[in-house]
């Protein structure tokens, strides 16, 4: 069974640590559904980390914005 979805959806998910969180950590979010619901392995997985490093990726960003905003 392929699991091209939930790649995409794992991909995204890690690209939205960084770049973005909102954004590709929903387009991860909707990529992980639509594999669960095609039943692929990696489904869940997938599911579990497009909620976990969007999450992570805005508290790193709100950590480094307000770091950079108290510099002075």
């Amino acid at each position: 069974m392929k699991n091209t979805l939930s790649n995409l959806a794992i991909i995204f998910a890690g690209v939205s640590l960084l770049l973005f969180p909102p954004f590709f950590g929903l387009a991860a979010f909707i990529l992980a559904i639509i594999g669960l619901v095609k039943k692929e392995s990696r489904g869940v997985l997938a599911l579990i980390l497009s909620i976990v490093l969007p999450i992570a990726g805005m508290v790193i960003g709100a950590l480094v914005f307000t770091s950079i905003a108290t510099m002075n």
